[in-house]
């Protein structure tokens, strides 16, 4: 499933903590990891400050294939000048590259939810799958992976992200767990109590029942299943606190145009707040 993974880095310890995700998937998967560093072609000014600017990213794309290749993985390192998240998505394109693992903030408080403007738009457009991976001060690395969440709510956005979580958990011979959250906060008392809550029971069941069914076909260790109600996002949240979850996996629309910088709140909640890395998948237009 990943032949290639791309680790894009500028050498701070927010990019350094994805080296280590990239390193372990692609032991498992036998796949090369591209580091890319970007000069941004904003910010170059004069040609003495550009060259100099350019060497240094040379020197940190290097530096990460080294700490790459002590896992004995295949590298290849590359540098380019363009607007930051526009060269990773195109170096993804050229490259045919399988996964973007990318380091984000490990803040707290409000700072928490600013992922810093690169991976966000990486994540918003980009069409591969994304890793993205928390720089915590004391934090431990969460690989390898025992518990894998994928959520979901029945949709075709959702289900994006079956079939990679499904394998990443049968590389790993890690548990899966399928969780659907009922999102009865949005909903009035009235319907609470109603046939639609009922009828939305029914499909959610169906939904997580048949990620337990995929998964069981393709020889997954073990499965769970659960459903809970409330808050979607705070939900996932819990979910992956209270069962020592390493990894969530959650699909995204397959939008195009303005559309493509929606994730979904969710989605989008459960990336900037999880404890643990997440990936997104984006489903196929």
């Amino acid at each position: 499933m990943f032949d290639h993974i791309l680790v894009p880095t500028d050498g701070s310890d927010c990019a350094q903590a994805a080296v280590g995700y990239a390193a372990d998937l692609a032991t498992r998967y036998d796949a090369r990891v591209h580091a890319l560093s970007v000069a941004d072609s904003r910010t170059l000014g004069t040609a003495p400050q550009a060259d100099q600017i350019r060497k240094e990213r040379e020197e940190i794309a290097e530096r990460t294939c080294n700490d790459l290749s002590t896992s004995g993985v295949s590298t290849e390192q590359a540098v380019r000048t363009d607007i930051p998240h526009k060269a990773i998505l195109r170096y993804a394109t050229e490259q045919d590259i399988d996964l973007i693992v990318m380091g984000t903030h490990g803040r707290t408080g409000v700072e928490r939810y600013l992922l810093g403007s690169v991976t966000e738009k990486v994540i918003r457009l980009s069409d591969v799958p994304v890793l993205t991976v928390k720089a915590e001060e004391d934090g431990e690395a969460t690989y390898p992976y025992t518990d894998i969440l994928v959520p979901t709510d029945g949709s075709e956005g959702a289900e994006a992200a079956i079939d990679p979580a499904i394998d990443i958990a049968r590389t790993y011979d890690a548990r899966l767990h399928a969780l659907s959250v009922i999102d009865t906060m949005s909903m009035g008392v009235d319907v609470r109590s109603g046939a639609f809550l009922e009828a939305l029971e029914e499909a959610t069941q169906s939904a997580v029942e048949s990620i337990e069914e995929l998964a069981t076909q393709a020889s997954v260790s073990a499965v769970e299943t659960a459903i809970e109600h409330g808050n979607p996002y705070r939900g996932i949240r819990t979910y992956v606190e209270e069962h020592d979850i390493d990894l969530v996996m959650m699909g995204t629309h397959g939008r195009s145009g303005i559309g493509r910088y929606l994730l979904g709140s969710v989605a989008e909640k459960t990336v900037r707040t999880s404890p643990v890395p997440v990936m997104t998948v984006r489903r196929s237009e």
